[in-house]
């Protein structure tokens, strides 16, 4: 049995930066009260971790942001990796609190943009997945932003401005953007495109697209995050047989390893690297 790490895999520069940034900011307000915003980065394990550095992850599915923030009275709120509302920034401002922020480079880019065609005169379609958190600080920023999250949303589209821009969230499938441009475009012919999917989700993802004689592939990451659900996605659809999202080596079936000879193992954006080399050495060790 032969076990190959997909590469790139794990970590990306706009993770590294916010945990960097959350670490960082608990050492210079070692006594203050310090909180996360929702999760720094969709990973339960990196978490976990900054858990026990005492830093706090305000985190509920059932929860709007405000709620979340309601009895927040004192302390530092740190915004995650996927963006935030102007919003919730003026909130977290007038509540007297210190606010600290961790969004991706490549995030921030995709608002600017954003902005700059909307205060041109231009509505904004934008793909992207409904009420994720990236989406969503996009989203609050006009109402001249259309939300579409499949193909079939298209038709539902009745836009009466002539000028129409498009662009999409940072971790999107390239598979699927591809054909959503193309029915955006038979729409409205002089749309203008910006493809914003990130530099590290795209090479993640064309590296498992690309790969060959592969048996079988484990995804290592949590199943919050969407650039790990879209790695488990292409997979499927490159004609992998067996495709596995796991967290960590415990989610490992031996029975899955029967009559496999070549295992790769891949990683979202979000996933540290010590749960990939886990996984790996356990998977070793079955060769043994």
């Amino acid at each position: 049995m032969e076990i190959k790490r997909v590469i790139p895999s794990g970590y990306c520069k706009g993770v590294i930066n916010a945990i960097n940034i959350a670490k960082k900011t608990k050492e210079n307000y070692p006594n203050e009260k310090i909180y996360i915003l929702g999760m720094i980065v969709h990973n339960t394990y990196v978490t976990d971790e900054l858990t026990k550095l005492g830093i706090i992850t305000l985190d509920d599915k059932n929860k709007s942001k405000e709620e979340l923030l309601k009895d927040i009275d004192e302390g530092i709120i740190i915004f995650t990796a996927h963006g935030i509302s102007d919003q919730i920034k003026e909130l977290v401002n007038n509540k007297g609190l210190i606010s600290v922020d961790a969004t991706c480079e490549d995030v921030l880019k995709t608002r600017y943009k954003v902005i700059d065609y909307l205060n041109k005169g231009y509505d904004v379609i934008y793909y992207g997945k409904d009420k994720h958190p990236e989406a969503e600080a996009i989203l609050s920023i006009s109402n001249n932003i259309h939300l579409i999250t499949s193909l079939e949303d298209i038709n539902k589209l009745n836009i009466n401005n002539d000028k129409l821009f498009m662009t999409n969230q940072t971790t999107i499938s390239f598979l699927e953007l591809f054909h959503i441009f193309e029915k955006i475009k038979g729409k409205y012919p002089n749309i203008i495109i910006s493809d914003e999917t990130c530099d590290a989700t795209t090479l993640r993802q064309k590296a498992i697209h690309n790969l060959k004689d592969c048996d079988l592939l484990y995804v290592v990451g949590d199943i919050k995050s969407n650039n790990t659900n879209k790695l488990v996605e292409i997979a499927k659809q490159s004609g992998i047989k067996k495709v596995f999202l796991i967290s960590n080596y415990h989610e490992i079936n031996d029975e899955d390893l029967i009559d496999v000879n070549k295992i790769y193992v891949s990683a979202g954006a979000s996933t540290p690297p010590i749960l990939i080399d886990v996984v790996i050495n356990y998977l070793s060790s079955k060769t043994l």
